[in-house]
Order: structure tokens, then C-alpha cells, then sequence
């Protein structure tokens, strides 16, 4: 498809649980993320989610152009019935608030060039999650940030504007205390256009990417209904996105960590048959966006996302895969939580490692000399020198302790 417009940014929501960062994304896009039942009947997100949206070129009855999104599009026209001027498309990933899933959301944002973090007005500012995956998002590196203030239906002026302080005393003193603070109502797409001009103007494209493929496993499926005869069957297919360099459809990849065989681990081969974005097949997949790449593996091996975490890329040019790792520790600091100043580490302490798109149980050896040694319950693809974020169990909640960078450990795969 040689016309085809390809996503050249990522951008990920952000903040507590049911503070309404699905209702936004949908009122961005028009389409709901949350697809699978259980995310239904708990009106929670409990899988990452993610979508393609374009942002298009309209003019307002006054004459001037604007930008809006494909949410605010009607039939595919803009608002004054002219026909949209695609200007680029960005991909938004939606991930979980709730505390059990913070190691979702770690996974999802590893690689994002910008975040939405949502703030629902009627609420004390901030909330555990809202300060959580704001802890996050500074461990690794982000510095563009929107925030939304959400569900201004359900709120006076007076509330609003007291809410509004709340969220600028929290960034006060951060990286992002001169980020925007748009007030909106997702479930009424009132302010909606103001969020799809922000995210025109601040989040810039992604260069060009030299260097070896490499993409990070976001999600892995099984496609095939059931009941799908031998001779019908289709590979399995790895939803992620692409870091650096590109590949094409017949292309040779390699999966690591790969398959565990004793102690031992293998790392899968396999051929790109098909590239998508959305329901567009592409010629390669580059970075810039979320891209699902169709494969010629069993689709046993993808099924109910038992890849993610997994790193791509072709054969002989991937990270080695490691099954003890020794981090050189960095405690984080949370003003408005004390308790994370006097975390420390025990043998025998469990302990999450996240690095990449993998989010992985891990059992400590010891804790001396600012070095944090782990053993891994599954092995991990990474480079040395990776940051990594450590959750920890802290008064029966998962919380962000800290991060490490790999400096050594054991290696099973080269």
C-alpha cells in the first residue's frame, strides 16, 4: 500500500482506575478498546489496548482550520460537512489503573513518546494509581505530558477549579509542572478537539529509525475461531511496536526469550507473512506505531498472550536472554508516601521486574552495596546497561520501589 499513512508516534493514557482514560481514548477515536468480556463486566481495562486514530485538518465556521480526530468526525465528514484533510496518525495505548495491574501498564509504556494522564475532577488529587503511574513515567525518561482533566459534567465550578490547583501543587515540582491541564468531559466529547490539537502540536513524529529490527511483544493471539480445520489454519500473530529499523512481509525474525527446553532456552525462528495497522495490511513494519505481525508459528505459541514480554528482531541480532540479573539499585522519591523511603530487600523477598514489554516474577539473592541480585522465574531478553523498574510488595500493595540497570548476571542464551 504505497499511499498509506503510517502512525509516527505513540502515545499512552495514564492515572487512576475508572478516572475515564477508556472513555477518553473512545471519544478520540470513536471505537472501544476494552474488547474482551471480563473487561466488560468489570468496566475496568485489564488487557493493554490499543488503537490507531488520524488527526485531520477541518474548517470551523469561522474559516479557520482546526484539528480533530476521527472521534469527532460525523459519517467521515467534518463538523461543517467538508471532507477531512488527513494530516498524520498516532497510536494511542490505553493501559489498566487498577493497582493489581501496574505491571501492565509498566509493560505498555517502555517505548511511548508522550502520555495522557487523566484526572477525573471530582476526586482528591492524587489518587494511589494517578501518583503511581506518574512514578513510572519519570523512571523512564518521558517528558510530554497532556493532562486531562476528566468528568467536568459531575462537577461545580468552585470544584473544578479547586481540583485544578490539586493537579498543579502534584506536578508543582516535576518535569511536567508546565504540562497542560485541559478540562474536558470524555462521555459528552466536550474539549475533545482541544486534546487533538494538543497532541498535534506537542508530540513531534519520530525520526527516521536506522539500526536492526527490533519490536517488543505487546500482546500475542491465537486468530482462529474455533473448530478451524488443519488445512485453514493461520499463524500466530504478535502485536507490538517497533523500536528501531524496519521489516517486510517474507522477512526471517527471531523470537527471544523463546522456548524453555530444561535449563536451557531457545530462541524461536519463524517468517513474517503478513504486516497490519488496524485493519490495514502494510508493506513494513516500522516504528512510530502499534503494528500486528501475522507469522508462520503454531498459533499454540501465541495464544492468550503467552509472548508478551517477548523481544523480535532478525536472527543473530537480539539482546541476551538472562535468568539472574545484579541491578545497581536506585530507590525512588515519593514525597506524599514515606513509607517507600525505608523499602529494602531481603533473601527470599519477591520482587517484579520489568524491562522492555516483559514483566517478570523474580526471587532476591541479596541486597548489598547498592546491588540488588535476582533470580528470574522466566528468563528475559534486555541488553546490559537496561533500566528496569521494581515493584515490590509494600503493606499488602504493589508498589514502585525503584529501578535498576543490569550490570551482570546469568546469561543462558548469547
Amino acid at each position: 500500500m504505497s499511499g498509506y499513512i503510517y502512525p509516527d508516534a505513540i502515545i499512552a493514557t495514564a492515572g487512576h482506575v475508572d478516572h475515564g482514560k477508556t472513555t477518553l481514548v473512545h471519544a478520540l477515536s470513536g471505537v472501544w478498546v476494552a474488547r474482551y468480556s471480563e473487561e466488560i463486566k468489570r468496566a475496568m481495562t485489564v488487557k493493554l489496548g490499543y488503537i490507531t486514530i488520524g488527526l485531520y485538518e477541518c474548517q470551523s465556521m469561522e474559516g479557520e482550520f482546526r484539528i480533530i480526530s476521527d472521534g469527532l468526525l460525523k459519517d467521515g465528514k467534518c463538523p461543517n460537512g467538508d471532507e477531512p484533510v488527513l494530516k498524520r496518525k498516532v497510536s494511542i495505548l490505553d493501559v489498566p489503573g487498577h493497582e493489581v495491574l501496574i505491571s501492565t501498564m509498566i509493560s505498555g509504556i517502555s517505548y511511548i513518546d508522550a502520555a495522557m494522564l487523566v484526572v477525573d475532577a471530582s476526586m482528591p488529587v492524587p489518587q494511589p494509581q494517578t501518583e503511581e503511574h506518574f512514578t513510572a513515567l519519570t523512571i523512564m525518561g518521558l517528558n510530554n505530558l497532556i493532562v486531562a482533566q476528566n468528568k467536568l459534567d459531575l462537577v461545580s465550578k468552585e470544584q473544578a477549579l479547586d481540583n485544578y490547583k490539586q493537579i498543579k501543587r502534584f506536578l508543582g515540582n516535576t518535569w511536567a509542572r508546565n504540562s497542560p491541564i485541559i478540562p474536558v468531559s470524555s462521555l459528552h466529547r466536550i474539549n475533545i478537539e482541544a486534546i487533538s490539537s494538543l497532541i498535534d502540536q506537542l508530540v513531534p513524529p519520530r525520526g527516521v529509525s536506522s539500526g536492526d529490527f527490533r519490536m517488543l511483544v505487546l500482546r500475542s493471539f491465537n486468530v482462529n475461531k474455533p473448530g478451524t480445520t488443519p488445512d485453514k489454519l493461520i499463524g500466530g500473530v504478535l502485536g507490538g511496536t517497533v523500536i528501531k529499523g524496519y521489516a517486510k512481509v517474507s522477512d526471517e525474525i527471531e523470537i527471544r526469550p523463546g522456548l524453555k527446553l530444561g535449563n536451557k532456552y531457545e530462541p524461536i525462528i519463524t517468517k513474517i507473512v503478513s504486516i497490519a495497522i488496524g485493519n490495514e495490511y502494510i508493506e513494513e513494519a516500522r516504528p512510530g506505531g502499534l503494528v500486528g505481525i501475522g507469522t508462520e508459528l503454531d498459533p499454540a505459541l501465541t495464544k492468550a498472550d503467552s509472548l508478551v514480554g517477548s523481544v523480535v528482531g532478525k536472527p543473530g541480532t537480539l539482546p541476551p536472554v538472562w535468568s539472574e540479573m545484579t541491578l545497581e539499585f536506585n530507590r525512588i522519591e515519593m514525597p506524599s508516601n514515606s513509607t517507600l523511603k525505608d523499602v529494602t530487600f531481603r533473601p527470599k523477598d519477591i520482587v517484579m521486574i520489568h524491562v522492555g514489554s516483559a514483566a517478570v516474577m523474580g526471587i532476591v539473592k541479596g541486597f548489598h552495596g547498592g546491588k540488588l541480585d535476582v533470580t528470574l522465574r522466566k528468563a528475559v531478553s534486555a541488553e546490559q546497561n537496561s533500566k528496569i523498574v521494581i515493584t515490590k510488595q509494600v503493606n499488602n500493595r504493589w508498589r514502585i520501589v525503584g529501578y535498576g540497570i543490569l550490570k551482570d548476571g546469568n546469561v543462558v542464551l548469547e
